[in-house]
């Protein structure tokens, strides 16, 4: 296969030799997604999730302290909860779930 085929390649190499331990130890962790199921035919984008964190941390920065750790949790929950009940209803395609 063509990772076994690199490493051997290239992993004798001074400055390669990192680079293919890294390669050799992530591969299956990193091209996870092409082997469970038919389902996923191409990486999905994170920005949900990033645009999910900007929220809390725009919301954060108006209340800038927390008396208390709970305090901090309740606002992350009540963004979470927002979130949530915005995605169930919407109408886009990309974020519909099998209910």
């Amino acid at each position: 296969d063509a990772k076994n085929r690199l490493i051997t390649d290239y992993i004798d190499q001074r400055k390669y030799t990192k680079a293919c331990e890294t390669l050799d130890n992530g591969f299956e962790d990193a091209f996870q997604y092409t082997v469970i199921g038919k389902g996923h035919n191409r990486l999905k984008s994170t920005n949900l999730l990033e645009r999910l964190n900007q929220e809390v941390r725009r919301r954060e920065k108006i209340i800038r302290i927390f008396p208390n750790r709970a305090s901090a949790n309740r606002l992350i929950g009540a963004v979470l909860m927002d979130t949530h009940d915005e995605w169930l209803s919407s109408t886009r395609k990309y974020i519909k779930f099998n209910q």
